[in-house]
């Protein structure tokens, strides 16, 4: 599954990495340039002031997925 974001600030980035760790699956970001494991924190710093898309395996539940893209907004 897909949907993309603006990353507005590093307030914005702590809270993206802090749900993708509590995530019981793997969560990606990525941009024409880039992909980025969501785990990794100094990684998505590079992501601010961009839109990104977030990314999942195509087993997690859609209401779960659009739950955890509401929150990373």
């Amino acid at each position: 599954m897909l949907r993309e974001i603006e990353i507005k600030n590093e307030a914005q980035v702590e809270k993206i990495n802090q749900l993708a760790c509590k995530a019981p699956y793997e969560v990606w970001l990525f941009t024409k340039d880039v992909m980025l494991d969501a785990r990794s924190l100094l990684g998505l710093f590079s992501l601010v002031g961009k839109k990104a898309s977030v990314v999942v395996e195509d087993d997690v539940s859609p209401s779960a997925f659009s739950r955890l893209v509401a929150k990373m907004a």
